[in-house]
């Protein structure tokens, strides 16, 4: 059967299990997912697997349940239909149930590359040794990675969607003398991953990041990669534009008011890229202007999240919005557009400037720092977003536009909407470089950033 073949079973089987009156919706997701992993500079690992989810939500005499499976066979159907009846004898009632997707159109999603969804491992390998040999003979690990996902979606309400999607990545180190340096993008077509350019790139910056001074802690000017840019991207949608924490005020998010630099506009955009174009709850997903030049403008709702706030749901019904709530996992920064910029930045570290976008932000820096990448950020003050995190694989010194030194790596503690606030963003690249994220589906897309100040609150030495 298809996937929406089997939605529709399951949607049956309610009805005759459950009665007429109950409300059921349906999602079937097949995921195929293909790895190849490498570290010492060989492929250790090449792994794939083929999964189908079924997720219903059933909504029956004033009460909600939820269950998943993965058998798709008659019994398997109905023993979810069963045990999610069941649990809905068990649970409260449930007074604030948004009722279900009315039937509507859903947009086309991404272009599905046929290549890319179903790429042989020498596809990937070919992507391996590439990296590898452009290291220059420098220890390497990483993977490159492909993935494909077929959806339907059904309700009782005769809302049926279908949607199917594929993506590629490809994460990549190298190190030496203890020094790493990284390399990664995410893309909708593996034809688009350049495993010499990921691998030189990489390498360049190892070879920079070697005897690194320790510098003291304060505030510094800086310029942040793309691989940074994304961990601002990724907590900002988790703690900040997120309907359920706006609803209960622990988000920093004020509608219609100015929090961000005007150089900042911020799109939640799943059909850009790599996404199926309807949520869990069959809503159509498109693109959401959450800052538009500075102004924050809205937040991420599903169904219910959305019926609280007075608000229509905005296509981010998700298997977590009941605990976390509903989340964007497809944010675009949006490039700066001003006009040609000279690619300086060089000198003796030329190597920790990834490229010429970078290169031209940096060339505008009398003493910062150049940051590559941030690690093991954690959430210090929720409502003001206040975060606490590592730097990684490369920090620079950066005198009068060059990369003077290496530096050793920092703590830092940065309220992340105070850092891109009125007047703190100097500058934003025009090449956004799209992030793979461990989430299947989830990207972050932005260029590097030039802010005017972040806070590092410890050394090397603590």
């Amino acid at each position: 059967m298809s996937e929406l073949d089997v939605a529709g079973r399951v949607v049956e089987l309610v009805r005759r299990l459950a009665g007429p009156d109950a409300q059921a919706e349906v999602t079937v997701i097949r995921t195929d997912l293909a790895l190849t992993r490498f570290a010492n500079s060989f492929i250790h690992q090449n792994v794939s697997e083929s999964g189908t989810t079924v997720r219903l939500r059933l909504h029956v005499d004033g009460r909600t349940a939820a269950g998943t499976g993965s058998l798709l066979d008659p019994d398997g159907l109905a023993a979810l239909v069963e045990r999610t009846v069941a649990a809905a004898r068990l649970v409260p009632a449930d007074p604030a149930w948004p009722g279900l997707t009315a039937p509507s159109p859903v947009p086309p999603g991404a272009v599905f590359d046929e290549a890319t969804a179903y790429a042989a491992p020498d596809d990937r390998a070919a992507r391996v040794r590439a990296f590898v040999d452009a290291a220059g003979g420098l220890e390497t690990a990483g993977y490159c990675r492909t993935a494909c996902r077929s959806g339907a979606f059904a309700n009782s309400a005769g809302h049926a969607v279908v949607g199917r999607t594929a993506e590629a990545a490809m994460d990549g180190i190298a190190r030496t003398g203890g020094a790493d340096g990284v390399a990664r993008r995410c893309a909708d077509r593996l034809g688009e991953l350049d495993g010499a350019v990921l691998g030189a790139r990489a390498a360049a910056k190892a070879r920079a990041a070697t005897d690194p001074v320790e510098l003291p802690p304060g505030r510094y000017e800086v310029v942040l990669e793309p691989a940074a840019v994304a961990d601002l991207l990724q907590n900002l949608a988790w703690f900040g534009f997120n309907g359920k924490r706006h609803a209960e005020r622990q988000s920093f998010a004020e509608l219609d008011t100015v929090q961000f630099d005007p150089s900042v506009t911020l799109v939640d955009d799943p059909l850009h890229a790599s996404a199926l174009p309807f949520d869990l709850e069959g809503a159509p997903r498109r693109a959401l202007t959450l800052i538009d030049a500075g102004t924050t403008t809205a937040v991420a709702h599903d169904r219910r999240s959305g019926a609280e706030a007075g608000a229509e749901s905005t296509g981010h019904g998700t298997p977590e919005g009941a605990t976390f709530g509903p989340i964007p996992h497809n944010l675009r920064l949006l490039p700066g557009t001003d006009g040609d910029r000279p690619a300086t930045g060089g000198g003796a570290l030329a190597g920790a400037v990834a490229d010429p976008d970078t290169a031209a932000l940096v060339a505008g820096l009398r003493h910062g720092l150049l940051v590559s990448d941030f690690w093991y950020t954690r959430v210090l003050d929720p409502k003001r977003l206040v975060i606490t995190g590592l730097t990684r694989n490369g920090v620079w010194l950066v005198e009068d536009g060059v990369p003077t030194r290496a530096v050793r790596d920092f703590r830092f503690t940065e309220s992340y909407p105070r850092a891109l606030g009125p007047g703190r963003v100097l500058g934003l690249g025009r090449q956004p470089v799209r992030q793979p994220d461990r989430v299947d589906g989830s990207w972050w897309e932005a260029p590097p950033l030039r802010l005017a100040s972040w806070n590092f609150t410890g050394g090397a030495s603590g």
